[in-house]
């Protein structure tokens, strides 16, 4: 028999359905989206979780004239396949395919655009806003998560939306963490449902407009009003605060229950205040092994769906494989704890994907998540800093853009000894353009006192850890998403002196000045150049982005006819920006033009790692082919 999803218009097609109805387009889409992900990869307990939310609001709204407005994207896998892009799925974060977010120009129904979290709400709350003046009929739904929600901008937006007293707008949130016994929810949906029915909406309207008219007076008026807000938070505790706000609160809502899903969204769009609807979920509904261990199937690699085993875990290991940055910084930052009793980490709510879930494990007194919300996490380390403590702020360069302030105004400013562990420092590969960590050293090395790093390798960047630590003001190490080099790690740390760059490898023709990782393409290209060229290059490892090692670099810079900087990360500010300056204000002499390989003037789309180094154009190949014809053109010039 055919599908029921594969014989309607989607979207449209939903709002001719029955609840019946879509509860089965419901359980094909969620068979649907475990298939795909299983063989392509992707974000996936967030979406099982958001299935029948999805399928109802599609139904509930005409969209996309009503804005629906998702945070993130990782909830978002069934919105994208219930609107046109259900069988590209399976294209999802590969070069040239769907993007795993939300993104305005791959669909009209992606209203905005999301990577980071937190930012709907705000959205939402500025489009309603503009719609109210154009199209005030159409409704502005924001669909937001209890993780998201503790992102201080959500607050902020949520307190402009009750003051603007926007009509027409609404917000969902998926809460897939709060635990609610049936009889509590079912208890406080009754007193939602009893307070934003159609009669009591009309009666409300009614009541309100003779208050207007100075038929009734303001006393009763209000505490009428107040006796309905305390029956509705009599139970659920959670009304009272969004209430505050200046909303009206319904639920919760059993998130996997088509009718009350519909019911809810009918009373919601009868009231003339902003209204949050609180619907329960549980993240990786409808497959077993997500729902288990929801944070292990938040974003996964293919998988068996039968045995509910990642493919990748049936191969074979290599004999050695290398340590990834991240776990090597977390087992490093362990250690130096155990030596200096004063370092503390902190996450924004990223301890597995920064490593410090191992670290919390060796020091849980030490470890602090303070949830999405990357400006507290800085000025919070700001503060311990201040008495006597040397904190670590692991985040990834992508997030920490949203802390900019916080970074010069509460530590670089007072001059503190935070040390920023910037992990996915660098183009990160599928993730898209939100989650490119490629302008980290343009946004920070600008600022006064601060001092820059990246590591050529998982050894070198041990070493770092340690002079990070024993920095006494602000420093930051960024490090790439992956494994390392796979090379021998020394036992004894030693911090390495500020601002003193290292020579690879000498050569006389060409200078290559390398920065963090990609000194290994340096080295590449050097060796090719010596076998098919014949030509000897000095490989740099510049350690430091800020300061430079000016005294090496006004030494060589001026020995070699072609010199090139290259780096992992945007060229317009970057660390061969710096080069640039320094060769300018100092009056370096140099015999041509030095080339800056990097990322140009664009957004990265998703891709992996190795085909965005290769497009971007500063892959050792890349690097090596440019010499190569500069040193041919050179030759026929001569001639």
């Amino acid at each position: 028999m055919a599908k029921l999803i594969d014989t309607i218009q989607l979207p449209q097609g939903l709002r001719s359905l029955n609840a019946e109805e879509l509860k089965q387009v419901s359980t094909e889409l969620r068979d649907e989206l475990i298939d795909s992900v299983a063989n392509s990869g992707g974000h996936f307990a967030s979406s099982l979780g958001a299935t029948e939310l999805s399928v109802a609001l599609h139904h509930s709204f005409n969209t996309p004239e009503d804005r629906l407005v998702w945070d993130v994207g990782h909830q978002a896998y069934v919105h994208k396949m219930l609107t046109g892009r259900k069988d590209r799925l399976g294209s999802i974060r590969k070069k040239g395919g769907l993007s795993g977010f939300l993104k305005r120009s791959e669909s009209e129904f992606d209203t905005f655009g999301a990577g980071h979290a937190g930012t709907s709400i705000s959205a939402a709350v500025g489009m309603s806003t503009a719609l109210q003046k154009t199209h005030p009929e159409r409704f502005t739904v924001a669909i937001i998560g209890d993780g998201s929600l503790t992102s201080g901008m959500a607050f902020e937006a949520l307190n402009n939306a009750g003051a603007l007293q926007l009509k027409n707008f609404i917000v969902v949130l998926n809460d897939n963490e709060m635990s609610i016994s049936p009889n509590v929810g079912a208890m406080s949906w009754f007193f939602s449902k009893a307070i934003t029915s159609k009669t009591s909406t009309i009666a409300r309207n009614h009541f309100k407009n003779l208050y207007k008219k100075g038929y009734v007076p303001e006393i009763i008026y209000k505490a009428i009003d107040r006796a309905e807000e305390a029956a509705q938070g009599f139970i659920a505790g959670p009304s009272m605060l969004f209430e505050a706000f200046g909303f009206r609160y319904i639920g919760p809502v059993d998130g996997h229950n088509i009718d009350d899903l519909l019911t809810a969204f009918a009373h919601a769009k009868q009231q003339d205040v902003p209204v949050l609807i609180h619907a329960c979920t549980i993240k990786g509904k409808g497959y077993e092994p997500a729902e288990i261990d929801p944070i292990k199937w938040h974003g996964v690699n293919p998988f068996d769906r039968s045995k509910g085993e990642f493919i990748a875990a049936k191969a074979a290991p290599p004999p050695r494989t290398p340590p990834s940055y991240t776990n090597v910084f977390a087992d490093t930052l362990a250690d130096l704890a155990k030596e200096n009793p004063e370092i503390v980490a902190i996450t924004a709510a990223m301890a597995g994907g920064t490593g410090l879930d191992r670290f919390e494990k060796v020091h849980p007194d030490k470890f602090f998540d303070v949830g999405i919300c990357e400006q507290h996490a800085v000025t919070f380390a700001a503060g311990l800093a201040c008495e006597g403590k040397k904190p670590v702020c692991a985040i990834y360069s992508t997030f920490l853009q949203r802390a900019y302030d916080q970074v010069v105004h509460d530590v670089c400013i007072q001059d503190l000894p935070v040390v920023f562990a910037m992990d996915r420092g660098g183009v990160v590969g599928n993730d898209g353009e939100t989650h490119q960590g490629v302008f980290d050293i343009s946004y920070l090395r600008t600022l006064p006192n601060m001092v820059l790093m990246s590591p050529k390798d998982e050894n070198e960047f041990r070493h770092m850890l340690k002079t990070a630590v024993s920095h006494p003001g602000p420093i930051g190490i960024r490090y790439p998403r992956g494994n390392g080099l796979g090379i021998e790690l020394d036992n004894e740390l030693k911090a390495l002196e500020i601002g003193k760059a290292e020579v690879v490898c000498r050569g006389k023709d060409v200078l290559l000045i390398c920065y963090g990782p990609l000194v290994s393409y340096g080295e590449t290209v050097a060796q090719r150049l010596q076998s098919e060229l014949g030509l000897s290059a000095t490989v740099i490892n510049a350690r430091f982005a800020k300061p430079l090692d000016r005294e090496l670099f006004a030494k060589e810079i001026p020995n070699y006819a072609t010199v090139c900087t290259l780096e992992d990360h945007a060229v317009q500010g970057g660390f061969g920006s710096a080069v640039l300056e320094f060769v300018n204000d100092e009056g370096v002499q140099v015999r041509s033009p030095i080339r800056r390989f990097g990322i140009g003037d664009i957004y990265v789309p998703h891709a992996s790692q190795a085909e965005q180094h290769a497009a971007l154009g500063y892959d050792a190949k890349s690097v090596f082919d440019y010499i190569a014809a500069q040193h041919q053109t050179k030759r026929v010039v001569g001639l």
